[in-house]
């Protein structure tokens, strides 16, 4: 599995398709996107992680950065999103970071 995450709209839907030379519908079948939302949902996060680690590619937005929420919940989702990436990217192959549509490998290698 290859994991990717950076900030919202920083062109990690994009870069993959261009990089595998898919369609959005290519790679809607083989890609699970937005992951960090699922984090909110009562699943154990180690359960969540594998079963979205049987995705080729996961794509989540980064959302531990900025101003740290004052409401309990929003906090709380907030350190459930950070830690279900943390999660997948100890499962995953490949890690890449896409900021400006740019990658950057975090860990394994990515040859496009």
């Amino acid at each position: 599995m290859t994991f990717l995450t950076g900030p919202m709209y920083a062109g990690k839907g994009e870069y993959l398709q261009k990089a595998l030379n898919l369609t959005p519908e290519e790679l809607s079948a083989r890609a699970v996107f937005h992951v960090e939302e699922q984090a909110a949902g009562e699943e154990s996060l180690e359960d969540l992680a594998d079963r979205l680690a049987q995705y080729d590619f996961v794509i989540a937005n980064e959302v531990g950065c900025g101003v740290v929420p004052i409401d309990p919940e929003q906090r709380r989702l907030r350190e459930r999103a950070g830690r279900l990436s943390c999660l997948l990217a100890q499962r995953a192959d490949t890690v890449i970071r896409v900021c400006c549509g740019l990658p950057q490998v975090l860990k394994g290698e990515w040859t496009c």
